[in-house]
């Protein structure tokens, strides 16, 4: 079985190919980038459908297979912005409806979590989910993932960009931020019991910048508290779920200093740190393809007419088995 994965819900427009055994023959993005670092939606929806038949093309040419040759066609249904779900759900629906090929939308945070069980080989760890539009901590009980904690108000993404563009750091920021070396400045630091508040913290930074106090030094404290914060969650919650592994997912996975400080916190605990490579950290396709093979073979496919996409489809709102690795 061969699986292509369409990722549309924010910024990059993603296909993947995936065959059953999770190699990945082709993960092929293209992202959409402004020149104040936002996103408007309409902007984001017309660069998505102007790049998607090359991404695919792309796509197919680096596995070396045939749109004949796929087997099931997943893409990501939700959560994320509305008008780019639309064009990746329309352009799978076109395909799988075209190809005649079995049809499966994917929930965006469960395919994170789901590629990063396979390619770190992490059974049953806590995920700490952290992107542009989510920052959630994660976990399996059940029949499905349950939500331990989250941010109340922004993900710790869109603080980076939020903070990065009121000082003119390209997008995305939070590689620029993490090259930042300064001071500490005292800056607010939001936990309540598991879950975290990013815009105080975000407000505080503009707020001290604005006022005079030196740039690098507050871009870096900032990183340091929010940082802290999410590892402060995440500890709390394999002490509560006595897990022996963390597992990094989502685009801010990718950052050194947090890994560094996941690494310290899970080195102290005894419980072991799980990461997945930066091109499978960001939005992608290749996690797409694959849950969609995961999907496929525990529910079955989709019906076309009912494959609206979910802006605010939760990963706690799936029943989902516990799977091998």
């Amino acid at each position: 079985m061969i699986a292509l994965g369409i990722e549309s819900t924010a910024h990059t427009f993603g296909v993947g190919i995936v065959d059953e055994e999770g190699n990945i023959l082709a993960n092929v993005y293209d992202t959409y980038r402004s020149e104040t670092g936002g996103m408007r939606p309409f902007d984001v929806a017309e660069h998505h459908s102007k790049v998607a038949v090359e991404v695919i093309r792309e796509a197919l040419r680096e596995a070396g297979v045939t749109l004949d040759e796929i087997s099931v066609i997943g893409f990501s249904r939700g959560p994320g912005i509305g008008q780019p779900l639309q064009i990746g759900a329309v352009v799978a629906r076109s395909l799988a409806i075209t190809a005649k090929k079995p049809l499966v939308g994917v929930n965006h945070p469960l395919a994170h979590v789901e590629i990063g069980r396979k390619v770190a080989k992490s059974y049953d760890p806590v995920a700490l989910y952290v992107s542009g539009g989510n920052t959630q901590v994660i976990t399996h009980s059940g029949d499905r993932y349950v939500v331990l904690g989250e941010t109340l108000d922004i993900g710790i993404g869109n603080a980076q960009e939020k903070l990065g563009r009121e000082v003119g750091l390209p997008f995305p920021a939070g590689p620029h931020l993490d090259r930042i070396r300064g001071s500490w400045v005292p800056l607010p630091y939001v936990v309540k019991g598991m879950d975290l508040s990013f815009s105080g913290l975000v407000t505080e930074a503009v707020r001290r910048i604005k006022k005079g106090e030196g740039v690098e030094d507050v871009l870096w404290s900032f990183m340091e508290v929010a940082f802290s914060m999410l590892i402060e969650v995440a500890e709390r919650a394999l002490a509560m779920t006595d897990k022996k592994e963390l597992l990094l997912v989502g685009g801010v996975a990718a950052s050194p200093r947090l890994k560094e400080k996941a690494e310290i916190m899970c080195r102290e605990r005894g419980a072991t740190l799980k990461t997945v490579p930066p091109k499978l950290a960001r939005d992608n396709g290749a996690m797409i393809a694959w849950t969609s093979i995961l999907a496929y073979k525990v529910f079955g496919a989709d019906r076309p007419e009912r494959t609206h996409v979910l802006p605010d489809w939760r990963i706690d709102d799936i029943r989902w088995p516990l799977l091998e690795v």
